[in-house]
């Protein structure tokens, strides 16, 4: 991005032709804090999270007159686990029906992307962002880089629900024919080495793939984005030191931001605005009680009641924090009845957790949103 200082531009593909936007910062996000006397820890937790979330919206529709106003909620990256969930909370809550659930970067089943012993899953949903990171730094053969970014993922994501699940699931059983093969294809689809594929079984986590990728032209890839590249103190070890694609846009949002609010704005505060905080420790709660935490059967009960709601899931091939192919996974395994599955629209567009950052994606996220609120349901007022 280039030295600071950064500073705030007009936006010509802004959702505000399409509706009013109203942005909320959870406690101990942006400049919202715990009042005095009221422990942050009190709101550190998903149901208490929701709570807190859905208690401001019910007050902010009353108080500023917007019952009767078409009512979609959005998040991005954790805040999809939020926005899922919410749905169903403040109906269920509050008797507050949306029309809408936008996901940008989902994760609502964290089983999709926790790396743990004995567990596979997050293996073959890394996969085919694997590949598009491999394409888009231009390691595979010719044959797979005169894919276009499409058809390459989706040649990914064949052989990772395919091949490389069986092989997985059958662990040490695997015999040396077929690990074999699947060590070749997942090379080739990867841009690793056989080598490392066979010494890591086949399971290469993201913070290894991020490190060994393109170690030998001492680069790491980004987890945010994965085509953004950063260098360590040196090639050696099996992580990298630092998110290479947060360190290239963290101090253009934070600059940007404050300069606008306190210059131009006027808005005084000492506060500091979380841009991205710790809010460690996390209390899951039952959902996360002995197991991964997972909301999406919170977002498929609120469909069935209320079989209007549209979701609108925008994914990016190279994010190595949610990738494109968890959020398929979870959706997939929601149970949704067959008629209600056309009320979820998937988008996929070439860049990272923010695809929005280049200028095209960004162009053409707001044309798919904009056709999505037109698409979306909303009763007609008629006055007498």
């Amino acid at each position: 991005p280039g030295p600071p200082p950064y500073t705030v531009v007009p936006n010509e593909y802004s959702l505000l032709g399409a509706g009013d936007c109203v942005f909320i910062d959870p406690v101990s996000t942006g400049f919202s804090r715990a009042e005095e006397g009221t422990s942050e820890k009190e709101f550190h937790g998903l149901e208490e999270d929701l709570d807190s979330v859905a208690g401001f919206i019910k007050r902010y529709i009353t108080r500023h007159g917007r019952w009767s106003s078409p009512l979609f909620v959005a998040g991005e990256s954790y805040g999809t686990t939020r926005a899922a969930a919410l749905a169903e909370r403040l109906h269920n809550s509050h008797g507050i029906s949306v029309n809408g659930v936008i996901l940008v970067s989902t994760v609502i089943d964290f089983a999709t992307i926790r790396f743990n012993d004995g567990h596979d899953l997050p293996y073959v949903c890394f996969l085919p962002t694997y590949a598009a990171t491999a394409h888009h730094h231009g390691v595979l053969s010719d044959e797979l880089q005169a894919m276009s970014p499409d058809e390459l993922y989706a040649e990914a994501m064949e052989f990772a629900l395919g091949d490389y699940a069986t092989a997985l699931m059958q662990g040490t059983a695997l015999g040396e024919i077929s690990e074999a093969a699947v060590v070749r294809r997942m090379s080739e689809l990867t841009g690793l080495s056989e080598e490392f594929v066979r010494r890591s079984n086949l399971r290469v986590s993201q913070r290894r793939f991020s490190k060994e990728l393109l170690r030998t032209e001492g680069l790491t890839v980004g987890r945010f984005d994965s085509r953004f590249t950063g260098q360590d103190r040196d090639d050696a070890g099996e992580s990298y030191e630092f998110d290479a694609s947060y360190a290239a846009i963290r101090a253009n949002f934070t600059g940007s931001f404050n300069s606008y609010i306190r210059e131009e704005l006027g808005f005084e505060s000492d506060l500091s605005y979380e841009i991205l905080t710790n809010v460690w420790p996390w209390d899951f709660g039952n959902a996360g009680n002995g197991r991964f935490v997972n909301v999406s059967e919170r977002l498929r009960r609120v469909m069935h009641q209320q079989p209007h709601i549209r979701v609108f899931n925008a994914a990016g091939y190279h994010d190595l924090a949610t990738p494109p192919l968890g959020a398929d996974y979870a959706l997939d395994h929601m149970q949704l009845r067959p008629e209600l599955r056309g009320n979820i629209t998937r988008k996929y567009y070439y860049g990272g957790h923010m695809m929005y950052l280049l200028e095209p994606v960004l162009a053409e996220l707001s044309k798919d949103l904009v056709e999505f609120y037109d698409a979306t349901p909303v009763s007609v007022q008629r006055s007498e």
